[in-house]
């Protein structure tokens, strides 16, 4: 796998393959890390209310891992097993693009053709494969609604299609943006991203219009999200 180059997109799509200075402070994806890292969000946020930590925590390490999928799919027509192979780390204290390492050498599924097929790869290994495990421990930590980790998911999906379409777009490379956004609205098809959102694609770019509130407007400092299904901030009680 071409991992390296994939962070030429930008920091989401960065996974570090060199051995980092604390080696010990990654530790596998599971309870415990994503626990830490509600934690660290919540006093980097100035908030009390660790269910709006743990779903702006859920976003970001969504987002990481979905746009690391995507761009392997779309660039290089393989996707990395990284659920299989065991290894992947996460620092809860860090963020993109250090925040994830996989010490040893990624495990290639065999190339995918057409981008239906490329986004089942997505899915199981992505989708269902490490972001299953990690909403359900995210739920038991805080008890926040499943349906809104899900639709962080299909914005951070969004997210991640936007940015690699345009960076496709600034190199000429037509053809990967156009199968960039083939591989996301085949991923949308999946039950789990399936009614969280509305895809669209227009020549002024990329637009998600979502169907759930990732709760930002509940930070001292926070306001509505551009694809946010609110349009207004709910009224203190």
């Amino acid at each position: 796998m071409r991992l390296r180059e994939l962070a030429g997109v930008g920091p989401f799509f960065a996974l570090r393959e060199d051995r980092p200075d604390d080696p010990e402070g990654y530790l596998p994806l599971g309870p415990e890390v994503m626990r830490s890292r509600i934690t660290t969000v919540a006093g980097r946020l100035g908030t009390t209310d660790r269910r709006v930590a743990a779903s702006i925590a859920f976003q970001g390490v969504a987002g990481r891992l979905l746009s690391i999928g995507l761009g392997s799919a779309v660039l290089t027509g393989h996707v990395p097993d990284l659920a299989a192979c065991g290894g992947l780390r996460w620092h809860p204290a860090r963020t993109a693009p250090d925040d994830l390492w996989l010490p040893g050498t990624p495990v290639a599924l065999p190339p995918a053709g057409d981008p239906a097929e490329r986004a089942a790869r997505v899915s199981a290994t992505v989708l269902h494969g490490l972001l299953v495990p990690l909403h359900d421990a995210t739920r038991t930590a805080t008890g926040v609604s499943a349906r809104l980790l899900w639709g962080n998911a299909g914005s951070s999906l969004a997210g991640s299609l936007r940015v690699l379409h345009s960076w496709c777009h600034e190199r000429g490379r037509q053809r990967d943006a156009e199968q960039a956004l083939e591989v996301t609205r085949a991923l949308f098809e999946d039950p789990l991203l399936r009614a969280t959102g509305t895809l669209t694609s227009t020549p002024a770019g990329i637009a998600f219009e979502r169907t759930t509130c990732c709760l930002y407007y509940r930070l001292p400092t926070g306001g509505l999200c551009g694809d946010c299904v609110l349009r207004h901030p709910p009224r203190e009680r």
